[in-house]
């Protein structure tokens, strides 16, 4: 079959962040705004659209991923990946919530100490998250009780392709491994990115007990990759390539390595700098992302920090 077309990539800036904020992950709600986590400043915005961003609260601990368990009540991970390690996931209730009124986040699980660096994370079922851990190596299986306030977790999988590279001969920080996750019911497959083994991969999931099916498999190779949105009806993966600066789109499936395309940031967009994470707009799946980036905070082109950002990014055939 011939290679579906690469669509036009439209980019327009939502918000700004000061310089070397970083923007580390994003979950859009059903009335279109955006939650962003900051990891690097401990902090969770709000985005209404389009208005300014409001800060929604400020942790004890940098923040990674986030992931809606119930209508607006989202889990959000914490991490001190770079340090002692201890992690976190933490609940947060914005139902009946005005914004610039104050929150009260509540722990709902601590990691024992085989945890090392918490990342992205994806529901694999109603109450069942799967959360990467990128300086572990492996994907730890979370299981909620009905109103998301406790938790049990256990090792999902660990693989060699989730490991980071400590001897890598990139500039700091670390380089994570195993990195996005997200799971397509659709396709039966949990998808993720490896920053340190420039690989896009696909593990089969049982539709009953959420268990992996079977082994790790290889989808694509593609550096620098971080986070991603799946569009299941067409077959791709939207990767956002951090310290690259583009948005590629990657088949989901095996053996069309070839067909993985740059559509955007190539050529260069100042817009574009260190493009963390992926999420579609409610209701516009495959055609329109919202994208987060860090304006250069790890690896500014030419030495120069612009300020991080929020786009949208509305792909036309």
């Amino acid at each position: 079959m011939p290679m579906a077309p690469v669509p036009d990539v439209v980019l327009t800036p939502v918000a700004s962040f000061p310089e070397k904020y970083f923007p580390e992950n994003l979950a859009v709600r059903a009335d279109g705004s955006v939650l962003v986590t900051v990891l690097l400043q401990q902090e969770l915005w709000l985005v209404p659209e389009p208005q300014h961003p409001v800060l929604v609260h400020r942790f004890d601990h940098p923040v990674t991923g986030i992931v809606e368990v119930l209508p607006d009540v989202f889990l959000i991970s914490l991490t001190e990946g770079y340090t002692t390690h201890e992690s976190h996931l933490v609940r947060l209730d914005l139902n009946g919530w005005t914004p610039g009124e104050p929150v009260s986040p509540e722990v709902v699980f601590t990691f024992d100490d085989r945890v090392r660096a918490l990342n992205g994370s994806c529901l694999l079922g109603p109450s069942t998250l799967a959360v990467a851990d990128c300086f572990a190596g492996l994907i730890w299986r979370v299981d909620l009780d009905a109103d998301a306030r406790s938790a049990q977790a256990r090792v999902w999988l660990a693989h060699d392709t989730m490991a980071d590279d400590p001897d890598a001969e990139v500039a700091p920080p670390r380089q994570p491994g195993v990195n996005g996750v997200r799971y397509s019911a659709r396709t039966g497959y949990l998808y993720y990115t490896s920053t340190a083994q420039k690989v896009f991969m696909r593990v089969p999931v049982d539709p009953v007990t959420l268990d992996p099916s079977g082994g790790a498999e290889f989808v694509a190779a593609i550096d620098n990759a971080d986070d991603f949105a799946v569009d299941e009806d067409a077959g791709f993966a939207y990767v956002t390539r951090h310290r690259a600066n583009t948005l590629d789109r990657v088949p989901l499936a095996p053996r069309h390595g070839s067909e993985v395309r740059h559509v955007a940031g190539e050529p260069f967009d100042e817009r574009l700098i260190g493009p963390s994470s992926a999420a579609w707009a409610p209701g516009e799946e495959g055609r329109v992302l919202y994208l987060t980036t860090d304006g250069g905070t790890t690896a500014p082109p030419d030495g120069i920090f612009r300020n991080a950002m929020l786009l949208r990014a509305e792909l036309r055939s």
